[in-house]
């Protein structure tokens, strides 16, 4: 057998490889900076590594027409493993984005007095002497940026995958650095290595569930290309049971990683024991690296299966919007709040995944599918994002407060964070001229053109539900007096870092409210996956 020399295509690939080399560089730097430069070094690779794959992630999204075989916009590279497509380069400047906004959140030091909001020391335990030494010396875990560039290398890389194996892959890099990311707090040691356990066992699950069902689908299709099982599925010679189990074992896999009912359980124990700036970065780039994943896997491999494996969506989209919305009217702490509205946003995405994918299937000016879902996750993104960095400048003598009790009043000692706070919660609940609203009505109006019509009934219902407890939380905030004898938080000035996060998402969110277009057609012009 004579050896074939690969065909790697590194121009279409470099955004990947920028990423992964600023990543390994990180490691080489934890060994060799010393420890007192080594947080100044780390925040300017990461931000430049990131910068850089953003560039050339604009420069490869402009030559997609160039790079094509004629088979649509995009090409199928490293010898089938990787697609490098419309939707790809979309997704892949989503994570870059929000990313850049996570990286700025690890960076900031002055609402700690100097330090960062991770643990000096990962490896002392809590309330031992060598944690007690690690604080006092001020010392900072920079671990963390290698391993949040490593998280966003396996992002970019789950919905680019051609072939199941690389999405396993892919599932495993983005997976294993958030594992530990979760466990590092600086403050609440034992919640937030609570947090990190529970997300380490839901991982577990979803990986064992996605990698039985990729040995099914191989048993089926006699391949693991997304291409070939697509054939395969559309012959319809292979076993039938197979294919099923398969596709109901992938979507468990799947499902885990969003935070779908009944997958859900300990979400949101994971958003409230991790590191704000970690849960506000999961909650963005991670849901935009698996819906990017479902997409491709529903839609190239198993499209010509609709009918199978839309009832099983229909069913756990309306599970997950009302769970998520139900449950959150009764959380007394902000980060589980936000945690349950994540799992019904999430629900709400599902709404659009059930939406006609084929823009020739619609009438002129109708959105597809493909296009419904990528808004909605950024929207989504700059309102979660900002949201909770705003929850990391209100504090008290603990360090951040995210009890109800403690934001009682919070509009009139701080108008301005809780103006834009309540712009984010309008923008999740879908109140007019806001993003959220734009987000909303698209994944609603391709589900209803699909006649997903009862799914869309649920969720306007799960909608209005949502209104409740974003406005009772704006009525604490502006309208509730707290007691003579409480006590509240109040605002701590962040650094220009964390400000010019929320600003940009702040204004992210009017803009993509008031003038949706660029951003619509930008979706529209991605056109549709490639095979």
């Amino acid at each position: 057998m004579d050896f074939v020399k690969p065909t790697i295509e590194y121009l279409e690939l470099l955004p990947l490889l920028i990423v992964f080399g600023a990543a390994a560089l990180g490691v080489v730097t934890e060994a060799f900076v010393p420890r007192e430069r080594r947080h100044v070094v780390q925040v300017g690779l990461a931000a430049a590594g990131v910068t850089a794959a953003l560039v050339a992630t604009v420069v490869v999204g402009t030559g997609l027409d160039e790079a094509g075989d004629g088979a649509g916009r995009g090409l199928v590279g490293a010898e089938g493993s990787v697609v490098v497509d419309g939707p790809t380069v979309y997704l892949w400047g989503l994570v870059l984005v929000f990313s850049l906004a996570g990286i700025a959140l690890f960076a900031e030091r002055k609402l700690e007095a100097g330090v960062p909001a991770f643990a000096g020391q990962a490896a002392a335990l809590p309330g031992s002497e060598g944690e007690r030494e690690a604080s006092t010396r001020g010392l900072a875990h920079t671990e963390v940026y290698p391993l949040v560039m490593f998280a966003i290398a396996g992002m970019m890389l789950f919905p680019a995958s051609g072939d199941l194996l690389t999405m396993f892959v892919a599932l495993e890099v983005l997976s294993l650095p958030l594992y530990l990311l979760c466990g590092l707090a600086r403050r609440r040691r034992l919640l937030s290595q609570e947090a990190a356990l529970k997300y380490f066992l839901l991982g577990a699950f979803s990986s064992g569930f996605f990698l039985y069902g990729v040995a099914l689908i191989y048993g089926y299709a006699g391949s693991m290309s997304l291409g070939a099982i697509h054939d395969a599925v559309v012959a319809g010679d292979g076993d039938r049971t197979l294919l099923l189990i398969g596709i109901a074992m992938l979507s468990v896999g799947l499902l885990f990683k969003v935070g779908a009912v009944p997958f859900q359980a300990w979400t949101p124990d994971v958003y409230q024991g991790a590191p704000t700036a970690v849960t506000a970065f999961m909650s963005a780039a991670t849901k935009i690296a698996a819906f990017g994943a479902i997409l491709r896997l529903y839609y190239v491999a198993f499209g010509s299966e609709r009918w199978d494996w839309q009832p099983m969506l229909w069913v756990i989209a309306i599970l997950t919007m009302l769970v998520g919305a139900v449950l959150a009217c009764v959380q007394s702490d902000v980060k589980r709040m936000l945690a349950y509205s994540s799992i019904a946003h999430t629900g709400f995405l599902l709404t659009g995944v059930l939406g006609v994918q084929a823009s020739g299937e619609l009438a002129e000016g109708q959105v597809t599918s493909l296009q419904a879902v990528l808004f909605y996750l950024t929207t989504y993104g700059f309102a979660t994002v900002g949201a909770f960095a705003l929850v990391t400048v209100v504090r008290d003598a603990n360090g951040e407060a995210t009890t109800f009790s403690k934001w009682v009043g919070l509009g009139r000692r701080s108008p301005v964070v809780a103006g834009v706070f309540a712009l984010f919660l309008l923008s999740m609940a879908g109140i007019p001229l806001t993003a959220g609203f734009v987000g909303k009505w698209s994944v609603f109006t391709v589900a209803m053109s699909a006649g997903a019509w009862p799914v869309v009934l649920v969720a306007i219902a799960s909608s209005i539900i949502a209104v409740y407890f974003y406005v009772r939380y704006i009525r604490l905030m502006f309208f509730t007096e707290p007691a003579a004898d409480a006590e509240v938080a109040s605002v701590t000035i962040p650094s220009p870092l964390t400000s010019v996060t929320i600003a940009v998402c702040a204004a992210a969110t009017v803009a993509l409210g008031l003038v949706p277009g660029p951003v619509l057609d930008l979706a529209a012009q991605v056109g549709d996956f490639v095979r």
